[in-house]
């Protein structure tokens, strides 16, 4: 039933929400490698399309389980072993098929469900709609070479596509930065950046009530782009810096939307900061980061038990 997947959708919103606002703090930490930060904003996109969690008494859904939640158990392999749902609303008195507490619960989550499958599935198809004409822009594109393309109305140089992305740059682009430029966008091409876009935004069209699926959003698009400058320095060197920053300053540009990376994609002063300010990283701080990473994952992705 709509209402029974909109329960459960509203319940993921929550714990996403509750998992995501760790990683908010943690990208604050300047010193943090934004290539590590990206990382981490699979905990609460994994909350928002994965339902189920195992239980475990390290979880940081426990904090949330002693005020305003519980685990629902839907299967126990064994006994020191079991996969849950989290259940933050708390509205229903039985769970498969759910039961709400009094029929006024009931009619307000069948009147929700299907406001929310409306606007998800108007939100997905502008998003769908989107790309296809963000794709059809590319008709009055001329190869340079390659998978590289000049396009007269480009605002900003940028990958386009999924499947086969393209590499566009604007006409008048300065011949002595298209080096710089295409390793950058190259860089985005080899990640799968724009796959990951559309993923994270499709998540949340289908989480579209919850103000942080946005702000999330909006904050992995933005570590994005300051990942891969940093990628793009670690195999350039420190030496680049300077010159990679003023490639970027002549570049940057307006009008790329959520399906393509551009090169100028996030906040112009920020990335030139982040730019100018790289370090390598040493394996010691690699090593402390993995350690971290995973005590974050397994708190994160694990339910209350």
């Amino acid at each position: 039933m709509l209402h029974e997947v909109f329960y459960w959708v509203l319940n993921m919103s929550i714990t996403a929400a509750v998992t995501g606002l760790p990683v908010m703090l943690i990208r604050r930490i300047k010193k943090i490698p934004r290539r590590f930060v990206v990382f981490l904003w699979l905990i609460p996109f994994l909350r928002m399309a994965v339902p189920l969690g195992v239980n475990s008494p390290y979880s940081l859904m426990s904090l949330l389980s002693r005020v305003a939640s519980r685990a629902v158990v839907v299967y126990e392999p064994a006994e020191d072993v079991a996969f849950s749902m989290m259940n933050s609303v708390v509205a229903a008195d039985a769970y498969f098929p759910i039961t709400y507490k009094s029929d006024a619960l009931r009619g307000v989550f069948n009147a929700a469900s299907v406001a929310w499958l409306a606007v998800s599935l108007a939100l997905l198809l502008t998003s769908l709609l989107t790309y296809c004409t963000t794709l059809r822009a590319l008709k009055g594109a001329t190869r340079l070479k390659d998978d590289v393309y000049l396009l007269e109305d480009a605002a900003s140089p940028a990958v386009y596509g999924i499947v086969k992305p393209k590499i566009v740059l604007p006409a008048n682009c300065a011949r002595a930065d298209i080096g710089l430029i295409v390793l950058h966008e190259k860089t985005h091409v080899r990640s799968g950046d724009n796959l990951w876009r559309v993923l994270a935004l499709a998540l949340a069209c289908v989480h579209w009530f919850s103000p942080l699926s946005w702000s999330f959003l909006q904050r992995l698009l933005e570590d994005i782009e300051l990942s891969c400058d940093e990628r793009v320095l670690t195999s350039l060197g420190d030496g680049r810096k300077k010159e990679y920053a003023a490639a970027l300053l002549r570049a940057s540009g307006r009008g790329t939307t959520l399906f393509v990376s551009p090169f100028g994609g996030a906040k112009l002063r920020t990335r030139l900061e982040n730019i100018l300010s790289f370090r390598r990283a040493t394996r010691l701080s690699l090593a402390a980061f993995a350690l971290f990473a995973g005590m974050l994952f397994y708190v994160s992705l694990t339910n209350a038990g």
